[in-house]
């Protein structure tokens, strides 16, 4: 019984996932974790990284969060052969992440309106 094209799809979709939400952590954990960050020292982290990242078969993906953490990975490709001072690649690529991080917990929580005026009818 083979598989039907639509579960091949989504499951290399989700390998492909995977593979930059890994790719993204693992760049972020390092400059955030690290106190003397060079671009010897993040060259070779990007390196290792893209390892991972180029065994796995990109795919089309149309959520905008998705895009988004697509194009930082990009970013934090691009900035592998930066001459820009590597405090400022840093910081940029934080704040990126933290970007990133602050647009999907925006969805999940929400703020109720008036939630005080909910339960005065049991007063």
């Amino acid at each position: 019984m083979a598989a039907s094209k639509k579960k091949i799809e989504d499951a290399k979709r989700l390998k492909y996932i995977r593979a930059l939400e890994r790719f993204a952590k693992t760049v972020q954990g390092f400059l955030h974790n690290t106190q003397e960050v060079t671009h010897q020292s993040y060259m070779k982290k990007i390196d290792n990284a893209l390892k991972v990242l180029q065994r796995v078969e990109s795919t089309q993906l149309y959520k905008g969060e998705l895009q988004e953490l697509e194009k930082l990975v990009e970013k934090m490709i691009g900035y592998r052969q930066s001459e820009d001072d590597i405090q400022q690649i840093k910081a940029d690529i934080l704040y990126s992440c933290n970007q990133l991080e602050k647009s999907k917990k925006h969805k999940k929580y929400k703020k109720e309106k008036h939630a005080h005026s909910k339960y005065e009818e049991w007063e």
